[in-house]
């Protein structure tokens, strides 16, 4: 098992790869329940930056909701392409699992965020 301290140092880069993976798969699975894929811009580009300027016990809550998130949507997709490949329509529950990766993902973003801005706030 990793200690806290292990997932916490990983690094900026480890960070933005799997998050540009784990959004490649969101826009898979936004196709698979026939909406437009979230465009991949501002602040979820950015947000790698933000978890460098995160203190340590929100960087291990950053790589846990990760490796969390990814746990439902690699088994999840597979089984949804497995359901279209036999002809059949996936779009209801591939829209439950983009809601449930939508609202976890916000979730991390914005524990983040929301303290990165309280911390300014405090300096200020």
């Amino acid at each position: 098992m990793r200690t806290a301290t292990q997932s916490a140092n990983r690094s900026v880069e480890d960070l933005r790869e799997r998050w540009i993976a784990l959004h490649a798969s969101a826009a898979q699975l936004a196709r698979l329940a026939g909406i437009a894929p979230e465009p991949f811009e501002d602040d979820l580009a950015t947000f790698p930056d933000r978890y460098q300027e995160a203190l340590e016990w929100q960087r291990e809550l950053v790589w846990r909701s990760i490796d969390d998130i990814d746990a439902i949507m690699q088994p999840g997709v597979t089984a949804l392409r497995t359901i279209t490949s036999r002809g059949r329509d996936a779009s209801a529950p591939a829209l439950t699992l983009w809601r449930e990766f939508f609202s976890a993902r916000n979730a991390v973003r914005d524990q983040v965020v929301a303290a990165s801005e309280a911390e300014a706030a405090e300096a200020a």
